[in-house]
């Protein structure tokens, strides 16, 4: 029985590339792709694949976020990240949000079928630079180098970070995310109470060094 796939990159260069690689493989096939966290989480709920190939820098909905809302409704799924990011931020959270593995997109093509051969078999896939600034991280964790968007700030508030980094309004947030423009404006304060910042240009470059949206993010 095949390992049936979902790729989500927000490149179609990149979909389109790994679609013909996993392909190739007796045992693995690609039941469907997505372009943004926001298209993964539904296609999670209606396909039920295997295995998620996530990106992380993805305009709407980051591949963090998306990650913890596919594995809060359907926990049985295993996530592998195959990111350009080795900031150990990026990787922790990723794992804290329950993803089965994390990946360099520099790495091979093996190694990520490797990876997808080892999450099935309910194991964890690391590459070998990833693993090491894991360990790392948890070895000297601490107060200071612990902080982060994701310890600061709650789920609902990060979504609503990316997109006001994303240059979205606050009338175009509330219809995104079902609620009041008022409620929008509660966490806009919230969040720059929090961070103490307050302007959006600020928030803009935070939410970029912090890997919520990127630079490539259209606006």
């Amino acid at each position: 029985m095949s390992i049936r796939v979902l790729l989500c990159d927000d490149h179609k260069i990149v979909r389109e590339g790994l679609r013909v690689l996993i392909e190739k493989q007796p045992d693995m096939e690609v039941i469907e792709e997505a372009q943004s966290g926001e298209e993964a989480v539904r296609l999670v709920r209606d396909l039920l694949p295997d295995v998620v190939v996530m990106d992380i820098a993805m305009p709407d909905l980051n591949g963090i976020e998306a990650t913890r809302q596919i594995l809060g409704k359907v926990p049985r799924v295993k996530v592998i990240a195959l990111s350009m990011h080795s900031d150990r931020r990026f990787a922790v959270q990723m794992l804290k949000e329950g993803a089965s593995g994390y990946l360099l997109k520099d790495c091979a093509f093996e190694e990520l079928a490797n990876a997808i051969r080892t999450v099935v078999m309910n194991r964890v896939y690391l590459s070998p630079k990833v693993a090491e600034i894991v360990i790392k991280d948890y070895v000297r964790l601490s107060p200071q180098t612990g902080f982060s968007v994701f310890s600061v700030l709650s789920p609902r508030e990060r979504e609503v970070l990316q997109l006001l980094s994303e240059g979205k309004t606050a009338k175009e947030i509330a219809f995104r995310l079902r609620v009041s423009v008022k409620t929008v404006e509660t966490y806009r304060k919230q969040i720059m109470d929090k961070l103490n910042i307050y302007s959006i240009a600020e928030l803009t470059k935070f939410a970029i060094r912090e890997g919520l949206t990127s630079l490539e993010t259209p606006p």
